[in-house]
């Protein structure tokens, strides 16, 4: 069993108790650009470099193995070797796997990430308003299937979503896709909004509450990391 996954980011590692935590769900959210395929690529490397495969499942058909190459650096050979690739085309599709994840890992595997996990539910519910209800209660039901496999194969489940506008009295703000559903399931929630400058990004562990704190983290080509203003 791997106890805890570092994201590479130190402020957030150090705010999570070392990384994230096996067992547990992980939520990251944010807006298109604001790092959240970054830091999931971060936490594969980080469990590979431990010696422990991680099962990356691409919803959104964004992962780059230029971009995992630029992350890893010298360690890019061995650590290919140890992430999984999947690319699902369709809800349904992402059903499948969710079911199937028992089978898919085993005592070797460290961590299990979803990026996006909303993206097919959403394109599903564009095309078919009229089955929302059931399409997130599809959702609903995927997630209580990975907490399950989290916590009986003792390993880490990271997942990330789109985000909507949400509306609170006179203030606009933006929230997960789905945000009732991945919220409930999560055990760590970290938002991710951008800055006014286009390169650096604020983090923010929204759950649990009452260990909410703050982080500025830069985007470069290695990645992401902590940003250290001058």
């Amino acid at each position: 069993m791997l106890p805890k996954i570092p994201t590479g980011c130190r402020s957030i590692d150090k705010t999570l108790g070392g990384g994230i935590l096996s067992g547990d769900i992980s939520l990251i959210y944010g807006e298109p650009e604001t790092g959240k395929t970054a830091i999931s690529m971060q936490c594969a490397i980080n469990c590979a470099k431990q010696g422990f495969k991680a099962l990356f499942v691409d919803c959104d058909g964004t992962f780059s193995v230029e971009r995992l190459s630029q992350i890893a650096s010298k360690d890019f050979g061995r650590i290919a070797e140890l992430i999984v690739l999947i690319r699902p085309i369709n809800f349904r599709d992402q059903t499948l796997i969710i079911d199937r994840s028992a089978d898919y890992v085993n005592e070797y595997f460290g961590l299990i990430v979803y990026d996006t996990i909303t993206s097919l539910y959403r394109a599903e519910v564009a095309e078919a308003p009229s089955r929302a209800f059931e399409l997130n209660r599809e959702l609903n039901r995927q997630l209580a299937s990975l907490a399950q496999v989290a916590k009986l194969r003792r390993m880490a489940v990271q997942v990330t979503s789109q985000v909507r506008a949400s509306f609170d009295r006179d203030c606009i703000g933006v929230e997960p896709v789905a945000s009732r559903v991945l919220k409930f399931w999560a055990d760590k929630v970290i938002s991710l909004k951008p800055t006014e400058n286009t390169h650096v990004i604020r983090a923010c562990l929204e759950k649990p509450s009452f260990k909410s704190s703050f982080c500025y983290l830069k985007i470069n080509e290695s990645g992401i990391a902590d940003y250290l203003p001058l």
